[in-house]
């Protein structure tokens, strides 16, 4: 399937809805304004799919399905996939609506639904996964940068202690050594720390 090259074309969407009736209307009716759908009328049939390398942008999940209910799906979506979603229900139960919050759904949505209603709150929530998608890119390159930053720090006391060196020097060594080698700081670092982690097992 192919979208449309309208503003959300490329958007890929997975339904899980146990009622055939509304997930082949709502699939039909979103395939005609260009996103891409795929559907599942159970969490077995939605897991296989996801375990088969379907990778979609959004999921929209009815809240009551037969076995399994949509809940636990979205626990794995947002754990195992990072796979944001939307959660569907014909019922508006403050308990569930709690539930599915707490287990990171962008929103709520209650039937029966008009594709002009659902449209806002897709676009809102692929808008909403991109934005947390950054920060979750930010905070993971942080980290990174945190972590190199400790094994320089923790290299550089390794320097100073093997060749009694003041910190300064120390670390002029090392960075020295990594530009010799044409190589990152925190590259040549991580090989000092690990070659003395071996030598103190």
């Amino acid at each position: 399937m192919t979208g449309s090259g309208d503003a959300h074309g490329s958007a890929s969407l997975l339904l899980v809805d146990d009622d055939r009736l509304i997930l082949g209307t709502l699939a039909a009716g979103l395939r005609h304004m260009g996103y891409r759908v795929a559907v599942a009328d159970s969490v077995e049939q939605a897991e296989a799919l996801l375990g088969g390398g379907l990778h979609p942008d959004l999921a929209i999940v009815d809240v009551r399905l037969p076995g399994r209910d949509g809940l636990s799906l979205a626990q794995r979506l947002a754990e195992v996939d990072h796979v944001p979603f939307l959660m569907l229900s014909a019922y508006s139960d403050s308990g569930i609506v709690e539930r599915a919050t707490h287990s990171g759904a962008l929103g709520y949505l209650v039937k029966p639904l008009a594709l002009n209603q659902i449209q806002p709150a897709i676009e809102t929530a692929l808008q909403r996964a991109g934005e947390l998608e950054g920060l979750r890119r930010m905070s993971a390159q942080l980290q990174a940068a945190l972590d190199a930053d400790r094994e320089i720090n923790v290299a550089t006391g390794i320097t100073m202690v093997q060749y009694r060196m003041a910190r300064r020097p120390a670390f002029e060594l090392l960075r020295n050594a990594a530009r010799a080698q044409r190589r990152k700081l925190s590259a040549v670092a991580q090989e000092i720390v690990r070659a003395c982690e071996l030598l103190h097992r």
